[in-house]
């Protein structure tokens, strides 16, 4: 197929709402795959956790078997360019805008089997690299060198961190994430994420499976100077409509430019229509209606990562102080945009 080298980001998205049945993530992904003109550098996936783990029929033997999470991520995998970093996460629920447009309106899909791919192509003037830092069972303390190996340290055009816990129930795993975020808890940094599941793919470590019973921390670092970004938090009080509303009117205040922007929505899997009284895909109606041509891409997890934060092309707009936020919630969302420049 024709590959256009194209600055923005491209992405596809299979959805199928209700009880989990005999759809491929994958099968779905292949399809539209075809159709994409951009060659990916970085590619982020998500699916729920059905898709990765749900039963398929198998012929041969007439009797359904379990699908086995590497052999997913594997076919994922082989559909995209051998160099490219590839970074998969399994998580409870879903938010996803359906690939066609970016004004389509986002799903929040909190049953049934759903996924997405960001396709991040080369984009002048902007880094994007993936990094796993896992927990070392022997040594209670993190060696904090590994942050500059990583690009997370001494880094000065490092602008946004998106940071994914894995194995977020095994012992120690909650004081792991402290050591991870504490020490990335600057003002000039967007910090955003949440507790997944597991993570299935992660190219650059694919040679040292990681342990089933390990944990640790996950994610993807956006460096370059024209980058913007901005988070709000919506605690526990935001419980309806217009409190939702409130919020995406403080994120719209950042004036993040919303060409060549994607949003990211990391929710508590309690909340969700449970949380807002049946009324459901609230949060993403509120985000799509002051934000309409950006698209959200998210999950509902375990744990969320984030502030109510600026980065601008002013570098911060917050007075920097000592006090550092409070960045590791529960039945919280937190709502991101990342702005990659304007493109040619």
């Amino acid at each position: 197929r024709t590959l256009r080298t194209r600055q923005r980001i491209a992405w596809v998205s299979a959805l199928e709402p209700g009880p989990a049945e005999n759809h491929a993530l994958v099968r779905a992904l292949a399809r539209e795959l075809e159709k994409v003109h951009v060659l990916p550098q970085t590619v982020l996936y998500i699916a729920d956790a059905e898709t990765f783990s749900g039963h398929e029929e198998c012929h041969e033997q007439k009797k359904a078997r379990k699908r086995n999470s590497k052999e997913t991520a594997l076919a994922l995998e082989k559909l995209l360019p051998k160099r490219c970093q590839v970074l998969g996460l399994v998580t409870p629920g879903i938010v996803v805008t359906p690939m066609g447009s970016s004004s389509n309106q986002p799903q929040e899909i909190e049953e049934g089997e759903a996924g997405f791919a960001l396709l991040f192509p080369k984009i002048d003037g902007v880094k994007i690299h993936t990094f796993h830092f896992s927990k070392d069972m022997k040594n209670r303390v993190f060696d904090e060198s590994k942050f500059a190996e990583a690009g997370l340290k001494n880094n000065p055009d490092l602008r946004v961190v998106l940071l994914f816990g894995y194995n977020s129930w095994k012992t120690g795993a909650t004081r792991f994430l402290h050591q991870i975020v504490n020490p990335l808890n600057e003002k000039s940094i967007i910090l955003a994420g949440g507790q997944v599941e597991s993570f299935t793919s992660l190219t650059s470590e694919n040679d040292h499976a990681q342990p089933g019973d390990a944990c640790g921390v996950v994610g993807l670092a956006f460096s370059g100077p024209q980058i913007q970004s901005a988070t709000v938090l919506l605690d526990q009080d935001v419980a309806d409509e217009r409190t939702a509303e409130a919020a995406m009117q403080r994120l719209k205040a950042a004036n993040i430019p919303e060409h060549n922007t994607i949003g990211f929505m990391f929710a508590c899997v309690g909340r969700g229509y449970r949380h807002y009284k049946t009324k459901r895909n609230l949060e993403a109606d509120a985000f799509r209606k002051f934000f309409p041509s950006v698209p959200l891409f998210g999950f509902f997890g375990h744990g969320e990562i984030g502030c109510d934060r600026i980065v601008t092309g002013n570098f911060v707009l917050r007075e920097c102080n000592d006090i550092k936020d409070d960045l590791l919630h529960g039945y919280t969302t937190v709502m991101t945009l990342i702005h990659l420049g304007s493109t040619k």
